[in-house]
């Protein structure tokens, strides 16, 4: 009985998918789907030549530190890095002492307890602190953002697509909004207290542009620091907050590439000497 019952129940379930299928194919055709802004005018980040691109890749520590610039002179005041304390700085060229000059200098309000009266206190940041928030909580960074929670940046290459594309383009990309946009999707119009860009899922997000002249950050390399380039260097930074193993990875990537050409070599070898003998 389940051998009959089998296959009918399995033709059964084929046959709705058909119908389904066909009858979508169908609404298709009578009322296919509308335009909008979104789909016509987002756009895609172009590929940005980072030198920890391809499999050989690797961080430029100057641009990292020049980042790290950007990131606590401008994205600071906004994003936290939660998931990065000071002293893995020293990943970046920094010695000890300088990450430990570093955390002094950023914050001296680092949430503590008074050691003899048990009160909660605040005190300077020391290597081990992980990079403060600019906002005691959620509450407080929507209150200063209208409404809007300014995202972690620690792993936010890992969290977009084409990330390190992704923010470079994100913080190049603010323009007015383009008269084809505004003709045939009125109601896509940028609405007050947010900002076009194109590189934006929606269009339109609530952060003001970041990056607007150049020189708003002196760079002590002699890096002119033109908007391009500040982009280029905070979107590397952010690529090594996110993945700060990468060129590990890409080591054991081609070891491993190595290992498989040369055990392929010998497996071939072997099964040459053991059948050289046979007669196929």
């Amino acid at each position: 009985m389940v051998r009959i019952l089998g296959p009918i129940v399995g033709l059964g379930f084929v046959g709705v998918l058909l119908w389904s299928l066909m009858w979508g194919a169908i609404a298709f055709v009578q009322e296919p789907p509308k335009a909008t802004a979104e789909h016509e005018f987002h756009k895609h980040p172009e590929k940005v030549d980072f030198s920890f691109n391809g499999p050989l890749g690797k961080f430029d520590q100057a641009q990292l530190q020049r980042g790290l610039q950007v990131y606590k002179e401008v994205c600071s005041a906004c994003h936290s890095l939660r998931l990065v304390s000071f002293r893995d700085l020293t990943a970046l060229g920094y010695t000890d002492g300088q990450a430990k000059t570093l955390a002094a200098e950023w914050s001296t309000e680092t949430p503590s307890i008074n050691p003899e009266t048990g009160e909660p206190a605040t005190r300077k940041s020391i290597a081990s602190d992980r990079i403060p928030s600019p906002f005691p909580n959620e509450v407080a960074a929507r209150a200063a953002n209208n409404g809007a929670l300014p995202p972690d940046l620690s792993l936010i290459t890992k969290a977009r697509h084409d990330g390190s594309n992704y923010v470079h383009a994100l913080l190049t990309g603010y323009s007015a909004q383009p008269a084809a946009l505004l003709k045939h999707f009125p109601e896509a119009k940028t609405g007050e207290g947010l900002h076009y860009n194109p590189y934006f899922a929606n269009l339109n997000l609530a952060m003001a542009p970041p990056l607007t002249a150049e020189g708003q950050v002196s760079y002590a390399d002699g890096t002119k620091p033109t908007v391009d380039q500040m982009a280029k260097d905070v979107s590397a930074f952010l690529t090594w907050t996110a993945e700060p193993k990468l060129q590990n990875r890409h080591r054991t990537g081609l070891a491993v590439l190595i290992f498989l050409v040369i055990f392929t070599g010998l497996t071939w070898m072997a099964y040459q000497n053991v059948w050289r003998d046979k007669k196929h």
